[in-house]
């Protein structure tokens, strides 16, 4: 079995995007947190779907710093302003979608990343 390419810097930050919605999504649908191993899983899935693979460990990374940044969220917003966050969020893994709040939050992902040496 091949490894799958390499993954870029804007690749990991979509990734993480998209993982926060996802926890987003799912915790104000059912009121409760993805697991790390979900969101690992959930990270492993959508890679697979590109033809892109990632290491259980950096998965895991990503998912720890997706459950961080999804529960910062959820705690500095109202319930109506989390619900429109992930929505947003959401319809932002269009990528013909576009939003002030996105471009943001897409910023904000960037930042965690550089943070965490996750750069590359």
């Amino acid at each position: 079995m091949t490894a799958g390419p390499l993954l870029d810097f804007d690749t990991r930050q979509s990734l993480l995007f998209a993982l926060v919605a996802e926890r987003l999504a799912a915790y104000y649908e059912h009121a409760q947190w993805m697991t790390e191993a979900q969101g690992a899983t959930l990270a492993g899935l959508w890679l697979s779907r590109s033809k892109m693979q990632l290491g259980q460990t950096e998965r895991r990374q990503l998912s720890d710093l997706s459950d961080r940044m999804a529960r910062q969220i959820a705690a500095t917003l109202s319930r109506e302003a989390g619900l429109y966050t992930a929505h947003e969020m959401m319809e932002a893994l269009d990528p013909n979608y576009r939003s002030d709040t996105v471009f943001d939050l897409l910023d904000e992902c960037a930042r965690l990343l550089r943070e965490q040496g996750m750069a590359d």
